[in-house]
């Protein structure tokens, strides 16, 4: 199994932003992070998940998402977000297009899904934490287009 640690920060909501994503893999480990320049918390949050997902190279291998996330975790858990895809709205959902970018790369992927308290000492959540806030706080921030789109 895959371990998949996400977590997302945003320097004000919005503010800059920036998610940190750690893969493990029996004995191997990648950390991925960038940093945006205008976007949510929320937005990070999911972010943080979709590209961990899309950096899965085997998906015949079953991953594990650990998440501090309510958002994401209960809108998969819960099932709401393969309702909201159902209906004709879901144009007009928040962060509709990385929730759309997710359900591509979900369908292909053997997926489950764990809440962790955030900021309760978490090894990988911390360290997530701190690739989120560093890139956040960093240069060359880029354009969360999906976000910025909207105005």
């Amino acid at each position: 199994m895959i371990t998949l640690f996400t977590d997302g920060s945003s320097r004000g909501n919005p503010g800059p932003g920036g998610y940190g994503t750690i893969l493990r893999y029996g004995p191997h480990e990648k950390e991925l992070s960038q940093g945006f320049r205008r976007t949510t918390n929320n937005r990070m949050e999911l972010l943080a998940v979709i590209v961990g997902l899309e950096a899965v190279t085997r998906p015949e291998i079953p991953i594990l998402v650990v998440s501090d996330s309510k958002y994401v975790v209960d809108a998969v858990e819960k099932r709401w977000v393969f309702n909201w895809a159902q209906k004709p709205d879901f144009g007009k959902k928040a962060n509709e297009d990385l929730w759309r970018r997710f359900l591509r790369v979900y369908k292909e992927r053997k997926v489950s899904f764990k809440w962790i308290k955030g900021h309760a000492g978490h090894p990988e959540n911390e360290r997530c934490d701190v690739l989120a806030v560093q890139s956040a706080l960093g240069k060359g921030l880029l354009v969360d287009e999906g976000y910025e789109a909207l105005g």
